[in-house]
């Protein structure tokens, strides 16, 4: 991993690609009743000892790092959101932070270069603090971006997240935040009939505590228009990127049926994965 920067200058074609293992496919039945099609088959997993290299994909407010901090903290791997790294290296005012200001205030992308520098940093630090496996949120954005994660590390699998766009769009205009303790709220109450053989969907509002309440804010980017722009860009540069691991036998599309309640035990067992916490405080 510590290549990483290096490997980026090289151009795309020069990558070489490690050996990508055999993925079979498992029944289709079982895979249709927990909201997948088909997907590479994946051995049980023990919670806390595998150092899986996992992705997650999904359209802007689909909940990738709700899941992929769940998932963090059941398998004990690091949860690596590249927002997060940027916004780290901003606060911390690292080398990249002018760089990374004057971006961000003219509301442009932030650059393969960037990213690639940040995550190499990221990864280069939790090796040497014994880490293991990591589960990436937000990238790789770009096909150029997945040829080089692929040529450094062997990724596992890749997870794409998908809801329907109505309830997507209800979700992200429901988000709120408050202003005294940064938390992250939704308000709204989904509730889409199925119809011509898409099931319905059922999504709870996150309200805040009390003492939140009259705190709340809208990102001022979370209007219907912005929305919509956004999925419809990241639908546009997320096909080609969904197609590489899809060609590669590594893509897991997961439809989420509802809201965390509904959709968590269903994506555990798409993953051959048991929470047993979860188990227990149900239980209790």
């Amino acid at each position: 991993m510590a290549v990483l920067n290096r490997l980026f200058i090289a151009r795309a074609s020069s990558l070489t690609f490690h050996s990508i293992r055999t993925l079979y496919f498992s029944s289709s039945s079982l895979n249709s009743e927990i909201g997948v099609g088909h997907k590479p088959h994946l051995p049980p997993l023990e919670n806390k000892e595998k150092n899986v290299q996992w992705v997650f994909l999904g359209c802007p407010g689909v909940g990738k790092g709700t899941y992929a901090g769940r998932l963090s903290n059941l398998l004990g791997v690091p949860h690596i959101a590249t927002g997060d790294l940027v916004r780290d290296e901003l606060s911390c005012g690292g080398p990249l932070s002018s760089q990374l200001e004057e971006i961000v205030s003219q509301g442009q992308l932030v650059s393969d270069e960037i990213i690639i520098k940040l995550l190499s940093k990221r990864l280069e630090a939790g090796e040497a603090r014994g880490e293991s496996g990591f589960i990436l949120d937000g990238f790789p954005r770009t096909i150029r971006q997945a040829e080089i994660l692929e040529g450094v590390t062997d990724i596992d699998l890749v997870i794409n997240l998908k809801l329907r766009e109505e309830a997507l769009l209800a979700k992200c205009l429901g988000r709120r935040i408050c202003s005294e303790c940064g938390g992250n709220y939704n308000v709204a109450c989904i509730d889409i009939k199925g119809e011509k053989g898409k099931p319905g969907i059922y999504m709870a509002p996150l309200p805040p505590p009390t003492h939140c309440e009259s705190k709340l804010i809208t990102r001022s980017d979370d209007t219907e228009d912005v929305v919509k722009e956004r999925l419809r860009v990241y639908d546009e540069m997320s096909r080609p990127v969904e197609e590489f691991y899809r060609s590669r036998g590594k893509l897991l599309e997961f439809d989420l049926p509802g809201g965390i309640p509904e959709s968590w035990p269903k994506l555990l067992r798409a993953l051959n994965l048991d929470d047993t916490e979860d188990k227990k405080s149900a239980a209790a």
